[in-house]
């Protein structure tokens, strides 16, 4: 689970509220896509998927959700619910979200735009793919 990492992102605290930045040095690549999940209903899971190439960065922005991970040997839960908390997750590494409480808010940003062709969808192709040997 060497290709998962929490960082901490810079937190300007002032009595008016807090403000948090993601500039090129917070995240170890360029941003090319951000995108966010909200209103996920109680229950409902999200993710399911691993990358073959792109980097995510995931953020609580608003209450929490666990992020399963899994890089085929090994699995790990995380539970983000800090909005200057974020969770690395390198390309190789199967992600699914769950349980997200009332108002969350997940952002993500990517290494890259959306492109089909890097997704692995199904969770027996993830194990079988080269993704997972020498993790």
């Amino acid at each position: 689970m060497n290709k998962i990492q929490l960082i901490s992102i810079p937190k300007i605290e002032d009595r008016r509220g807090n403000l948090s930045v993601i500039e090129n040095d917070t995240i170890p690549f360029e941003i090319k896509r951000v995108y966010y999940l909200y209103d996920v209903p109680s229950g409902s899971e999200r993710g399911g998927h691993s990358h073959k190439e792109a980097i995510e960065f995931l953020i609580a922005l608003s209450g929490s959700f666990d992020v399963i991970l899994n890089d085929g040997k090994e699995q790990r839960t995380v539970t983000l619910n800090k909005p200057n908390v974020g969770l690395l997750i390198n390309s190789g590494i199967w992600r699914e979200l769950k349980n997200f409480s009332s108002g969350s808010v997940c952002l993500v940003v990517a290494s890259d735009v959306y492109i089909e062709e890097d997704y692995i969808r199904d969770f027996d192709a993830f194990l079988s793919s080269n993704n997972v040997i020498d993790k």
